[in-house]
């Protein structure tokens, strides 16, 4: 969309209880839940959607940053966590935790500045913004 807002459409996708059809602006998936919470395993789990766009956006930010200043940086990847822990109070946090591994020849400097630059990707910094959820019911039925 032109005015910065991205849009993607999930719905049932009629091939089991939770299978769900996920259309963004050009590609198609399908998303389940897990196993053992009555899934198919069909597609990636709603967390695993999660983990996976924090990924992309974590490597898509560090490759971006290290070809604009011209070092080599031959491959980034990116392990992804995710559990609930009680906070030793009366809620439960969700503790998510990147894992890079950044292969090159790059000195400890330009290593310490691509660990500063994967915490300002753009997922990184909407997840840590508390963003607000808006939820709408549409139609009638």
């Amino acid at each position: 969309m032109a005015d910065g807002t991205t849009e993607v459409t999930v719905a049932d996708s009629g091939d089991g209880n939770f299978v769900q059809s996920v259309k963004g602006k050009t590609h198609h998936f399908l998303s389940d839940a897990s196993v053992d919470k009555g899934g198919q395993d069909k597609g990636p789990t709603p967390y695993e959607l999660l983990l996976a766009a924090l990924g992309s956006c974590t490597s898509i930010t560090i490759r971006m940053y290290a070809e604009r200043k011209g070092w080599a940086l031959d491959k980034v990847s990116v392990r992804l966590t995710h559990k609930r822990e009680d906070d030793m109070g009366n809620a439960v946090i969700d503790v998510i935790t990147r894992d890079i591994t950044l292969e090159g020849n790059l000195d400890a400097e330009q290593r310490a500045r691509l660990l500063e630059i994967a915490n300002k990707c753009p997922v990184h910094k909407t997840l840590g913004n508390n963003p607000q959820l808006l939820s709408r019911l549409e139609g009638g039925g």
